[in-house]
Formats: structure tokens, C-alpha cells, sequence
């Protein structure tokens, strides 16, 4: 047992022998460094020839020393577009910088194939400054060539995903603008006296939009109108849409009546969608003009569900929202009211009505205040006894303005009286 405080003498032996192992590993001649070096080595001319290779260079290249000290050239061990490359760019460089480094070639191996390798040179100097050698290291660039062809290949196919993520994008977008154009009447019918605009603005084009509007005789005298807007966005408000088009169209043939062909809307949406788990609703303007070919006037019948207010541009320059407040929501209630409203027309007057997508777009720098009433009635205002076309245009150059701000869909629909022709 050893007495405490004292080293054991056996411990202090282990040590030493374990350094002087340690210390032979580490006797390696420097011949040796340079011939088994996990790089390759080779020392040129100045024109080129070889003078001096290691051995891990002469393994990588399949080829015996007497084949190459002395009788080979630098180019010699690349290919031909690594020649090509050394004599127009790496020599020059090399004789102007002195060294060069990280370039990245190709040398030949025994047999026809081909390593990559990164080179790097420096050129060795004389006392009085006059270039002696060239001095290269030559490493491995297999498993960085790998590596940078599996990030090339993984590049290709993102590139490859991204281009069918557009393409199939593409054919989406064309095929919902398809979708949202059945949804709107492709052009609307001419009807005496009245000259008649409408803009449909699609916020997205990924997706379908839920508002609508539509213009169509019902009898040999009057005409109707109406202008709406769906909850909701997608397939299922498109559903919501055409749904409601078709309805109020076939209910103004039955009964041309504002409140009547918005009750049957009512009807059919709360019946469609009550206990679906997913209900459906909408706003609507629904109303009938009546143009008087003598006096140019148009008498105008209207009745709103839940709408925002018309607005009716006069030829004098005034404009005024024509009131409909407490219209229900149409499809909410399997009953609902509706506020009715009347108003004439009179040669160079305009009947205009949009979707709540034009009042609630952002505006401002900050994006957080919405454009509002306010600043839609002196907008018409300003444009007041224009033509619905030259109206409907200013409100798209408007809608063009809110950029990002306008982030819902937008449905406008301008109606104005014609003097009567003589």
C-alpha cells in the first residue's frame, strides 16, 4: 500500500512510456510528410515542366515517376479544357499575382478518366528576386464535386417544381377566370335610353370571387338590375352566386316586383342552406327601369337586402346616396324585410351601385383606414354628369390606385338616362 502523499513510482514509468510512444508517432521525416501528404504536391519549371511530384499525386493519376519528373509539363496532367484554361488565364494570372489559389480543374487518370481537383500555386523566388519554380498544391475535389452536382441536381428539380408550380397556377387562374366570366353576363343588353357600364374587380386571381351583377328585359317595357355580393370566397360562393343570378332572373320573369323577386331569393337561399352546417347569405340591390322614350326619363323601382346605398349622380354636378336602411340580409331569416326606394332618371343623371369591396379598401400609408362613404360621395361629386362609361372608368383608374388596399372583390354597375333622340 502506498503511503499517502507520495507518487507511485509505477504510475510516473506509465507516463513516460506513453509519452515516448507518442512522441515516435511523431517522428515522421519530412520526405515522408511530402510523399504520403493527404494532397498532392508537385514542384515546375518556370515553363512548365515537372521537377518534383509526391506520391499521393502519382496515385491519384495511375502513372510512375520516371513517366513524369522531367518529361512531363503541368498542362500535361489536365484536360483539354483544363489546359485551355491554364494557358489562358491560370499562367498569366500566376506570372502577374505571383500565387493563385482554390482554381478549380480536372487532371487525367490512367485509363481515360477524369478527377476533380481545386490547384493552388505559388511561385518560388531567388534571392535576387528572379522567379526559381513554381511551387503547386493539388487537393481531392471528388466528394466537393458530388456535393456541388447533388446541389445542382436538387437545384434543377426546385427549378423543375417551381416551373410546374407556375404552369399548374396558370392553368388554375385561367380556368377561374373562365369560371368567374360564366358568372357575369358576358355583355350587357342594350336598352333604350339608358346607357348602361359595369366593372367586376377580382382581388385574387386564385380564387373565385362573390360578388355579381346582371341587366335583362322582363317585359317589352322594363328592364332589371341587380348588383349583390356573397359571403364568403371559393367554389362554395361561386355556388351562392350562380344560384342567385339564376333565381332572381327566373323570379323578375314571374313577378318583376323589387321586394317580391328578393323574397323568393330569401326563400330559396334559407331553404338551400339551413341546417347544412354551412350557411349561406348574400347582400342584393334588385330593382326595374322603365324608360320614357318622349321624355328621356328613366323611372327607377328599387329594393335593397342588407345592401350599401346606391348613389345617383345628377346632371346638374350633385350626387346624393338614395336611402335604404334596415334591409335584411337576404337567406339569414326564412322571412325577411325589405326597404324599397324610388327615383327618376333625367337625361344625363346616372344610377350607380358597387359592392362594399370599393368603401372598405385600405388606404393611407399605414394601410389601416378604409376609403368610406364619405370619400365615395364627393368622389361622385366630382364626377357627377358624366356617362355611366366615363364614370364607371374613373371609379377602375380609383380601384387601380388602392393597390394592396384592395383586398376584396368589387362589383360596380352604372345606369344613366340618354336624352331622347329626335
Amino acid at each position: 500500500m502506498c503511503r499517502t502523499g507520495q507518487p507511485d513510482p509505477h504510475d510516473a514509468g506509465d507516463e513516460q512510456t506513453s509519452d515516448a510512444a507518442f512522441a515516435a508517432l511523431l517522428e515522421d521525416s519530412a520526405e515522408e510528410l511530402y510523399e504520403s501528404a493527404p494532397c498532392g504536391y508537385l514542384s515546375t519549371l518556370m515553363d512548365g515542366t515537372i521537377a518534383k511530384v509526391n506520391t499521393t499525386l502519382l496515385g491519384w493519376l495511375g502513372l510512375e515517376r520516371a513517366a513524369v519528373v522531367g518529361r512531363m509539363r503541368f498542362p500535361d496532367l489536365l484536360t483539354v479544357g483544363g489546359k485551355l484554361y491554364h494557358e489562358t488565364h491560370f499562367a498569366p494570372l500566376l506570372r502577374m499575382q505571383g500565387e493563385i489559389g482554390g482554381i478549380a480543374l480536372e487532371v487525367k487518370r490512367a485509363g481515360g478518366a477524369r478527377m476533380p481537383v481545386l490547384v493552388s500555386s505559388v511561385v518560388k523566388h531567388g534571392d535576387a528576386g528572379e522567379p526559381l519554380l513554381i511551387r503547386t498544391t493539388v487537393f481531392d475535389a471528388r466528394d466537393r464535386r458530388a456535393y456541388e452536382e447533388e446541389l445542382l441536381r436538387g437545384r434543377k428539380a426546385a427549378e423543375e417544381a417551381r416551373k410546374q408550380a407556375e404552369a399548374d397556377r396558370a392553368r388554375l387562374q385561367e380556368a377561374l377566370a373562365v369560371l368567374q366570366q360564366s358568372l357575369l353576363p358576358a355583355t350587357l343588353p342594350p336598352v333604350p335610353g339608358v346607357e348602361t357600364a359595369a366593372h367586376y374587380h377580382t382581388a385574387s386571381p386564385d380564387r373565385l370571387g362573390g360578388d355579381f351583377y346582371d341587366v335583362f328585359p322582363v317585359d317589352g317595357k322594363r328592364f332589371a338590375f341587380f348588383l349583390g355580393d356573397v359571403c364568403g370566397k371559393g367554389p362554395q360562393a361561386a355556388a351562392v352566386t350562380s344560384l342567385t343570378r339564376y333565381t332572381l332572373r327566373a323570379a323578375a320573369l314571374h313577378d318583376p316586383d323589387p321586394v317580391s323577386a328578393l323574397s323568393t331569393l330569401n326563400k330559396v337561399l334559407h331553404e338551400r342552406y339551413t341546417g347544412s352546417g354551412d350557411p349561406r347569405y348574400c347582400t342584393a340591390v334588385f330593382g326595374t327601369l322603365e324608360p320614357d322614350p318622349v321624355t328621356g326619363q328613366v323611372a327607377i323601382h328599387l329594393a335593397s337586402g342588407g345592401h350599401p346605398p346606391v348613389l345617383v349622380l345628377r346632371a346638374d354636378g350633385t350626387a346624393d346616396f338614395l336611402p335604404t336602411p334596415g334591409g335584411l340580409l337576404v337567406g339569414v331569416l326564412p322571412s325577411a324585410r325589405f326597404v324599397t326606394a324610388t327615383t327618376c332618371l333625367a337625361p344625363g343623371d346616372t344610377l350607380l351601385l358597387y359592392t362594399d369591396g370599393l368603401t372598405e379598401a385600405r388606404t393611407g400609408q399605414d394601410r389601416t383606414s378604409l376609403y368610406g362613404d364619405e370619400a365615395l360621395l364627393a368622389f361622385a361629386a366630382r364626377h357627377a354628369g358624366k356617362s355611366p362609361t366615363d364614370v364607371i372608368q374613373a371609379l377602375t383608374d380609383l380601384l387601380d390606385s388602392f393597390g394592396a388596399g384592395l383586398d376584396d372583390d368589387t362589383a360596380l354597375l352604372a345606369l344613366g338616362a340618354r336624352a331622347p333622340t329626335l
